[in-house]
């Protein structure tokens, strides 16, 4: 089976990236990345490559090589289909907000409509990869819908999970731990690994079952989830036992049986798939009435919940119990650093906390713009959206947004944080100068010596 135009329906944070990669290693392959989102294809095919709509070191040089190569973005998605030997469905999975699942179960319908377009369009047999992340067993949905067009024609369906960690996607893309394939077709699974043995050794290349590859995805990022849970709920039995959780932390890690990775404490894991991905994983659990392994997994969500609520309540307790009205200074909103998405960023849920206090926050984000930060907030239907930018305003200098603030809350990990004068800072803020460190990212003792109060979690 040989593979020579491969089409992705979802031009995402995945989607993008990976065929970018994919289309950089692979130059004899025609890849098609196709989106109904027309700005954002817009962006993909924008001439500054400062302009793509996804942020990560070194995607613009990727996208610079392959692209008018053999790298394309376009909306038309029934030529991309029809065109294609091999189809990646990368597109949202988001966690249901109606019906039987609410609240935990993944909403396929995107995965669906995929499908149903493939089995509408197609006229020769091809090669479906699962790319986005699903729930088990939703290759049989598929299959069971390209099995019944009625064409005579054969659909293979694999499952091939991405493992990127947004902000190093293309190290992850070029460096992978691992790539998993699963699925039943031997020629099919030989055909996807012949694109990423183009530069992934074969040792790397995992082959299984569908079922096994769909609940790896899962189960990954609910034990690094649960690693991030664990070293922030012993972060709070420091700070109540006078131990310090860098310490700590240090010390397990030391042990090779568990690792140094995943053992910093902050504000709380955010992201696109850590707490969808336990919530799917809790929503499976039940629906097999494993209430016991659904109950263990709840309680990761429930310890991130609480870091970023008991943060908020620092704040509030620190500045003598009230911040009606005081000026707060967020730096950072994405949820980690080298990253512009914002999916479930504790900066959102801390500010909203706040908020509801009546503070004055000042938001500064090198990579993240202005309407999503107002997007973020409009979408808890906290309140109206005039009276989130009544009480947010989104700064574009850090330094003003610092300015005649009563404290600041460092809520994503940004390197040049660090390199801020800080003194010029505090002597610009009212007095008291609080400092809130979320990611642990700061010295300590440079901002004492400078005459801040300083607070980082887990001390």
């Amino acid at each position: 089976m040989r593979i020579n135009k491969i089409a992705c329906i979802g031009a995402g944070y995945v989607g993008g990236p990976t065929m970018s990669v994919i289309a950089q290693k692979n130059p004899h392959i025609q890849v098609t990345v196709v989106d109904l989102n027309v700005d954002r294809i817009n962006a993909w095919n924008d001439e500054n490559l400062e302009k793509l709509p996804v942020y990560e070191p070194g995607l613009d040089a990727v996208v610079g090589e392959a692209r008018g190569r053999n790298l394309f973005f376009s909306t038309d998605v029934d030529q991309a289909i029809s065109d294609a030997d091999m189809i990646f469905i990368s597109v949202n999975t988001p966690t249901k907000t109606y019906g039987k699942g609410k609240g935990q179960a993944a909403d396929l319908k995107f995965i669906e409509l995929c499908a149903r377009q493939i089995a509408d369009v197609a006229t020769s047999s091809k090669v479906i990869v699962e790319k986005s992340t699903i729930p088990v067993r939703t290759a049989a949905t598929i299959k069971s819908i390209l099995d019944h067009t009625g064409k005579g024609l054969q659909f293979q369906v694999l499952s091939n999970p991405e493992f990127l960690a947004e902000g190093t996607a293309i190290q992850d893309l070029h460096h992978p731990d691992r790539i998993l394939i699963g699925g039943e077709d031997q020629s099919a699974i030989k055909a996807l690994k012949s694109i990423y043995e183009a530069w992934v050794p074969s040792e790397r290349i995992i082959t299984t079952n569908l079922w096994s590859s769909e609940l790896s995805k899962l189960v990954a990022n609910a034990f690094l989830a649960q690693r991030v849970s664990s070293i922030n709920s012993i972060s709070e039995l420091c700070e109540a036992t006078g131990a310090n959780v860098e310490e700590v932390a240090n010390a397990i890690g030391q042990d090779t049986r568990i690792g140094s990775k995943f053992l910093k404490a902050s504000v709380g894991f955010g992201g696109s798939c850590f707490q969808k991905d336990l919530l799917n994983l809790v929503y499976i659990a039940r629906s097999y009435n494993l209430n016991e392994v659904a109950d263990y997994w709840d309680q990761v969500i429930k310890i991130n919940d609480h870091q970023k609520t008991r943060f908020a309540e620092k704040i509030i307790q620190s500045m003598y119990n009230t911040v009606n009205g005081k000026k707060i200074a967020f730096l950072g909103w994405a949820f980690k650093k080298n990253t512009n998405d914002t999916r479930e960023s504790a900066a959102i849920y801390v500010a909203d906390h706040l908020l509801e206090e009546r503070a004055q926050i000042n938001v500064f984000d090198p990579k993240v713009q202005e309407h999503q930060i107002y997007k973020d907030l409009k979408e808890l239907n906290t309140r109206s959206a005039s009276e989130n930018s009544e009480l947010l305003t989104v700064m574009d200098d850090p330094y003003k947004a610092c300015q005649a603030a009563h404290g600041i809350a460092i809520l994503t990990e940004w390197d040049e944080f660090n390199d801020y004068d800080w003194k010029r800072i505090k002597d610009n803020m009212k007095k008291p100068a609080f400092v809130f460190d979320g990611r642990k990212l700061l010295d300590r003792k440079k901002l004492e010596d400078l005459g801040f109060v300083y607070y980082a979690i887990g001390e």
